[in-house]
């Protein structure tokens, strides 16, 4: 594995209780870290919604901005939860 984090001043309560469920799992606290990042990651994969990933990255924090909604008769598009219709 070629990448590498390092975390700075990480709370001394938090960095415990790390070591201590890692030791109780049987891991390396950088193993224990890796698999609660992996655990979350996939966690959130199938609860985000396409225009929340479109906002992350085209957002008005990015410089892209939608037309207002009177001007050129815009409407706006929205995004539906695709489960929202399943029974």
């Amino acid at each position: 594995m070629g990448n590498t984090i390092t975390v700075r001043d990480i709370d001394p309560g938090d960095k415990a209780w790390l070591r201590r469920e890692a030791r109780y799992t049987g891991v390396s606290m950088e193993e224990f870290v890796r698999r609660l990042i992996r655990e979350r990651r996939e966690k959130s994969a199938g609860e985000t919604r396409p225009s929340q990933v479109f906002e992350r990255y085209f957002g008005s924090e990015f410089g892209v901005e939608l037309p207002e909604l009177s001007r050129h008769g815009y409407k706006p598009f929205v995004f539906e939860d695709e489960r929202e219709g399943e029974v």
